[in-house]
């Protein structure tokens, strides 16, 4: 089994079991949305600053790796066309009931990101991707595929970690553990602890990869933000675990 695939059957377990992350926007926020409301998260707590993106009627809007009707709803209400691209079927399947339920179209592609897109050149105008790079090994043949599918002037609004969580077996004892580059799939004893835990196959990244990366794709970055866990020890001690940026692919 590839790892993808395990993390995949993870997630579709951490769903079923009330994952936060999994968790879909009720009618309610939906109707918000429809009103203006336009709160969405690419890391754990801050809110995407509402100058990151484009005019959203008619946007063609990627959610990558964005399953679980967090995000793409609230897309929809404002009058995106959305694609979602996620490989967890139960992320998938919460997308298809909730558009049911508010009644908008989505496309809905089950992939591996760590795959070629499926998608043609320039078919986006914005890509939104939370947290999810920490699922797959290579970061940088995504933002070539995320630049591809953008078209000239496109946006890519990425959330990522910065490796920091990834130094503790337990945070809560402010123990350092373990050293970086977190890799399972190169480290027995990480991914023991990992299958141990239920945790699927994780990797740290380091800032070259997630930002330098973007650049090396082409991307210009126009701005970034930088965010904690939201609970925790790190939290606590106000230590930054996550980033988020938006890039741009040039005209």
């Amino acid at each position: 089994m590839e790892y993808t695939d395990i993390n995949a059957a993870t997630i579709d377990r951490w769903v079923e079991s009330g994952w936060e992350w999994g968790v879909p926007l009720t009618h309610e926020k939906y109707l918000e949305a429809r009103n203006g409301a336009l709160d969405l998260l690419l890391t754990p707590t801050k809110f995407v600053p509402r100058h990151w993106y484009p005019e959203l009627a008619g946007c063609r809007v990627l959610g990558l790796a964005a399953g679980g009707a967090q995000q793409m709803p609230v897309f929809a209400a404002h009058g995106a066309v959305c694609t979602v691209l996620d490989y967890s079927e139960r992320q998938l399947q919460s997308e298809r009931e909730v558009a049911a339920r508010e009644g908008y179209d989505i496309t809905i592609v089950r992939a591996d990101m760590s795959r070629p897109l499926p998608f043609a050149d320039g078919q986006f105008d914005l890509i939104f991707h939370p947290v999810a790079n920490c699922y797959i090994e290579q970061v940088l043949p995504l933002w070539r595929e995320c630049f591809r599918v953008l078209r000239p002037g496109g946006r890519l609004l990425a959330g990522m970690d910065n490796g920091v969580n990834y130094l503790f077996q337990d945070e809560e004892s402010g123990l350092v553990t373990e050293t970086l580059p977190f890799n399972p799939l190169k480290n027995p004893a990480q991914m023991e602890e990992l299958r141990a835990n239920d945790e699927g196959v994780q990797f740290s990244h380091t800032l070259e990869e997630q930002i330098r990366g973007q650049l090396q794709a082409g991307f210009r970055l126009l701005d970034l933000y930088e965010d904690t866990n939201g609970s925790g020890f790190l939290h606590r001690h106000n230590v930054p675990t996550f980033l988020a940026t938006l890039a741009e692919k040039p005209l």
